[in-house]
């Protein structure tokens, strides 16, 4: 091999190495933002079915506004993230086009040196030339040398011709995927603007209701009030079984001093271990449904002067549906209070889960549960017909983003 042959072979396998990395971390970036425009787009196609199933029914202006804020940042999200595909895709075509330009530059350089050399060796194909070119020589070491240049020009010329044939192949590939990069950007393109028609029709519909609603917004604020201070008293009564189950499992254990976290059993340390180990890929408690109302302090849609202090996650399902066990565990309450529907708190270990808003139970206190288990059905207010799951998670006393534990939440 001459040191010309080396040299170009190794900056091609350079080159080659240094575009594939490249390519492959397009390629996946492309794939995760796929994965997301297509779990969005379930999530839309989730809150439609929901909006048709009720839709003969009345619902207040205060669960509309919270069904128009989700379906808007969830469109808002899904023109983003085609945004990002459509310029990853511009990016790509664009550095396809320049591959296809440098190739056929280097192809046309490659072909016009071949053609060169088939001329050169074609004058000098007469095998007496080649012999006369043997015996010329003044010692066998040069002939012997001679005899080495007429085969490594030979094994040149048909590395040139596979590097050709393989050159050509390479620029009809990237052509190819340069049509199809081409053709899913036209794809994207015209979605988006399907997509942002909608988003002009929800952001419409909800500015029509806003205005409707500061007419009388002393009202809607009122309630709104009344509404928090509901959940506040659920969740001081919460607060408060949950204080008493760390307290009674501190005292079974033989510990005297007061502790804000629950004493564990061997068996019950392994099951918070696997629980924890589960973090970000636990299952939802409804099989289908949305998250409605996030975690955490935050303002409300209606008076942004007014804040809503949510523990857990308020996820809207259909009629009918079923809570489930995000984990293995067991039935630590059932808790009943006045006015409020049932409550299925299960431990997890240190940790537990709460599900609120059950119009049946299908399981009693003490019960081990699996995860997945059906342990009730979610309550459906007959006026307005909305399924509601209110879930929280907690490690002790304290809560924790159920959207950081649940699969894509």
């Amino acid at each position: 091999m001459t040191m010309y042959t080396y040299t170009y072979k190794l900056i091609f396998i350079l080159g080659f190495l240094l575009c594939s990395s490249l390519s492959f971390s397009q390629s996946d970036k492309q794939k995760q933002l796929e994965s997301r425009r297509q779990e969005l787009r379930r999530e839309i196609q989730k809150i439609n079915e929901l909006r048709d199933e009720n839709k003969s029914k009345a619902k207040s202006e205060l669960s509309l506004i919270e069904d128009f804020n989700y379906k808007i940042s969830v469109l808002s999200n899904l023109i983003k993230v085609t945004n990002q595909q459509a310029n990853l895709l511009t990016r790509e075509i664009r550095s396809n086009q320049n591959k296809i330009t440098n190739l056929r530059t280097e192809l046309k350089q490659l072909k016009e040196d071949y053609a060169a050399m088939v001329v050169k060796s074609y004058k000098s194909k007469n095998q007496q030339s080649r012999i006369m070119f043997l015996l010329s020589s003044n010692n066998f070491k040069q002939a012997y040398k001679r005899l080495q240049y007429i085969k490594q020009y030979s094994d040149h010329q048909k590395q040139q011709g596979e590097i050709i044939k393989a050159k050509t192949v390479e620029l009809q590939k990237i052509n190819a995927n340069l049509l199809k990069q081409q053709e899913d950007k036209k794809k994207l393109i015209a979605e988006n603007r399907v997509v942002q028609k909608s988003l002009e029709t929800e952001r419409k519909q909800h500015e029509t209701l806003m205005a409707s609603i500061k007419k009388n917004l002393s009202k809607y604020a009122s309630q709104i009030k009344q509404k928090q201070r509901e959940a506040d008293k659920i969740d001081r009564e919460i607060d408060r079984i949950i204080k008493a189950a760390i307290a009674k499992s501190n005292k079974k254990a033989g510990n005297k001093t007061s502790s804000k976290s629950f004493a564990l059993t061997a068996e019950e340390k392994v099951l918070a271990s696997n629980f924890i180990s589960n973090k970000g890929k636990l299952p939802w408690p409804v099989e289908k449904g949305f998250v409605r109302l996030g975690y955490g302090t935050q303002p409300h849609p209606i008076d942004r002067s007014l804040t809503i202090k949510s523990n857990g996650v308020r996820i809207a399902t259909e009629k009918g549906a079923k809570a489930r066990a995000v984990f293995d565990g067991e039935v630590s309450e059932i808790l009943k209070m006045k006015n409020v529907n049932p409550i299925v708190m299960i431990r997890h270990g240190n940790y537990l889960t709460l599900y609120r808003n059950l119009s049946q139970v299908y399981v009693k206190k003490g019960d081990k549960v699996k995860t997945k288990q059906v342990i009730g059905e979610v309550f459906t207010n007959p006026s307005n017909g909305e399924t509601i799951l209110s879930f929280t998670l907690s490690k002790g006393t304290s809560t924790e983003n159920p959207a950081s534990w649940i699969y894509k939440m």
